[in-house]
């Protein structure tokens, strides 16, 4: 059922490019638009390197790219962005970015008078038509999105990720599972990795390893690895703990791992892209957090808890470790730590909030 004051929206533009990660958040959003206009003409306006996640998505009627950034076609591009959106004659545009590009762009079609008639994004304020009550650029992205669309009278009820892999990719998992004998529930996937720019965001190919040896010892069956091309050597250090180790390193798709992950006990991974998607499973998830704010960038879902621990040099967010003793936020979770807590992640009973000796904090 259509929210109150917006019967007469027959096409919405929704504007979502970057990043990755938010993207992914995003997608939950998306599901809210979805419902609330059934019967309208939904395109999504997103990023080449991100059509692929919407390639089988039966929410867009349309999903379009067009490089805004490019440093070569900046102005081209910008200026074929302002035609397609004009020519797309839309009453709505949910603007889900959190910069002022999209802004000036839907300002300019304003005043060119080829606005859509009803306009909301993060950013409030001119030229949108209505306000979000969330403007902080601090907060997390989800509750920022959100409020964009409350802001129009749209419920809000979705809380994880929602994504449409290729059908035949289903096929491709459970030959998979089925070859390395992933059985429900008696497995755990590990996500060691991060964009190669953010190498402090990793935990270590030795920790994991150590976790992998101490949750096998604790019962578990199997232990999945998944990574990307930037990971392949990390992914094959954790691999040779044991044969009970699963690297399935380069053999999966972006939107493969939340049916991966859909049968996993648990998920453990440092602050990734891959987390993000991973979180679309909906299974008990824990992300350790380092040079990066918890309370931003942590994957959405009730089963999700990030753990940080607490610094003076906390969410730093620097390429290169300043602190006299290196790498001190990861250092000190430590792999017999997170091991203790799988099965309070498991029951849903590791909350954000709780404080654990040596200065620990969950989010």
């Amino acid at each position: 059922m259509k929210p109150a004051g917006l019967d007469a929206i027959r096409r919405v533009l929704v504007i979502k490019w970057s990043a990755l990660g938010d993207v992914v958040i995003a997608s939950a959003l998306m599901e809210d638009i979805a419902r609330a206009f059934p019967h309208a003409e939904i395109h999504l306006n997103t990023q080449p390197n991100c059509t692929g996640l919407f390639a089988h998505d039966p929410r867009f009627a349309e999903v379009w790219a067009i490089d805004v950034r490019s440093k070569t076609r900046r102005w081209a591009n910008n200026l074929a962005w302002l035609k397609k959106v004009r020519a797309g004659r839309y009453d709505l545009v949910i603007d889900l970015q959190r910069s002022d590009h999209s802004r000036f762009l839907l300002t300019l079609l304003w005043l060119s008078g080829g606005a859509p008639r009803i306009r909301v994004g993060n950013r409030g304020g001119f030229p949108y038509t209505h306000q979000p009550a969330n403007r902080d650029p601090r907060a997390h992205a989800l509750p920022m999105m959100q409020s964009v669309l409350q802001a129009i009278g749209i419920p809000t009820p979705t809380s994880h990720p929602v994504l449409y892999p290729a059908p035949d990719r289903m096929a491709v998992v459970n030959a998979l599972r089925q070859k390395h004998g992933l059985e429900e529930d008696r497995y755990v996937v590990l996500l060691p990795g991060s964009q190669a720019a953010g190498t402090l965001k990793r935990w270590g190919a030795a920790r994991f390893a150590d976790l992998a040896q101490r949750l096998h010892a604790q019962g578990v069956a199997k232990i999945v690895i998944i990574g990307g091309p930037d990971e392949v050597d990390e992914c094959a250090e954790i691999a040779a703990t044991g044969d009970y180790v699963v690297n399935l390193n380069g053999q999966l798709q972006l939107l493969d791992i939340a049916p991966l992950c859909a049968g996993a006990a648990a998920i453990i991974g440092n602050d990734t892209g891959t987390a993000h998607f991973a979180s679309a499973a909906a299974r008990p998830l824990l992300v350790l957090c380092g040079p990066t704010d918890p309370r931003r960038v942590k994957p959405i879902g009730g089963g999700t808890v990030a753990v940080q621990a607490q610094l003076p040099c906390s969410n730093c967010y620097a390429k290169i470790c300043h602190n006299p003793d290196h790498h001190a936020c990861m250092k000190a979770i430590t792999p017999e730590w997170v091991a203790a807590r799988l099965p309070e992640l498991e029951a849903g009973e590791l909350k954000p909030g709780q404080d654990w000796p040596g200065g620990l904090r969950s989010f």
